[in-house]
């Protein structure tokens, strides 16, 4: 704590890490990233949403991120085994099953679907640990408060209703109502604890609007308050994933990447519109890390001169 009490405040100012960033900024920036994985099929380019995916990941969870790494490689490794036992597409025919084809065609495809999979994933897993309910009410709360207040009830309810099924169950047990023994027992034992569930939610419901009633709500504008200031890296940050991101969607439409899978699988396009679209790419999904090392670097060169 004096470490930071004696740098300057300016310095601290500058400090920045990626998740700290505006969430509009923040927004913008995991729509760029995963629009082009999802609706593209080029294998190199979603190695690199794969990779700048994990990276961001490992930079929020450290070690942590390692345990998740091969849950996530199960999905490409079923599609490469999978799909060939239903689509025979391909002329290379690795072996036959019952006098059906199984080719190498159709089983590197089944992987790459399942790659664009899991790289969505990984995108969406580490905007979960970013985009906190806090910061998905700054964004949805000055366009459509109605939206805001549903997003906030529903974040709200999901914990509050799973903790309340855990103490109907437990007093249900107790009760001697909710019984396993059998699987008919169980199910008798679920539908009273659905049914005690839903008439607890609806009174709950009826609270909640008489109190948002009482209170006010709806009478006037709702006024908002939010922490999250707003500096001129952050709109350099959504200018740069715009940029970016808009590069790779037209390259993708005049079809710079080209890269196909059947009848056979065509050699990765090497031309200056490819490899400036898998360039503008890569440095779009790896801005976070950027971001992170560099403030890293920075409180580390600010230690030092302390």
């Amino acid at each position: 704590m004096s470490e930071i009490l004696t740098l300057p405040l300016r310095s601290l100012k500058s400090l920045k890490r990626f998740e700290d960033y505006n969430p509009i900024a923040v927004f913008v920036f995991f729509a760029g990233a995963i629009l082009p994985a999802m609706f593209c099929l080029d294998i190199i380019l979603l190695l690199i949403s794969f990779a700048g995916g994990m990276s961001l990941l490992f930079s929020l969870k450290g070690k942590a991120a390692a345990k998740s790494l091969f849950l996530y490689l199960i999905v490409p490794i079923a599609g490469f085994i999978l799909n060939p036992l239903f689509y025979h597409n391909g002329k290379t025919v690795l072996f036959l099953i019952n006098d059906t084809p199984i080719t190498f065609e159709s089983a590197f495809y089944g992987m790459s679907a399942g790659l664009m999979i899991t790289a969505v994933l990984v995108w969406f897993r580490a905007f979960s640990l970013i985009m906190t309910s806090d910061r998905l009410l700054y964004i949805f709360g000055a366009a459509s408060p109605k939206l805001a207040l549903i997003l906030s009830m529903t974040l709200r309810y999901i914990p509050l209703y799973t903790r309340q099924i855990k103490k109907i169950r437990m007093a249900s047990k107790a009760m001697g109502l909710y019984r396993e023994d059998t699987l008919i027992d169980r199910l008798r034992g679920s539908v009273r604890v659905f049914s005690a569930m839903v008439t607890w939610g609806l009174e709950n419901g009826v609270i909640t609007a008489d109190s948002m009633s009482a209170r006010g709500y709806g009478i006037g504008r709702r006024s908002r308050y939010a922490i999250f200031g707003w500096l001129a890296f952050d709109g350099l940050l959504i200018a740069a994933s715009a940029i970016l991101c808009a590069g790779v969607l037209v390259g993708a439409g005049f079809y710079a990447f080209g890269f196909e899978y059947y009848p056979e699988i065509s050699a990765v396009p090497i031309s200056a519109a490819s490899c400036l679209c898998y360039a503008a790419y890569g440095i779009l999904v790896f801005i976070p890390v950027f971001i992170n090392i560099k403030e890293g670097l920075t409180w580390r060169s600010l230690q030092s001169e302390t």
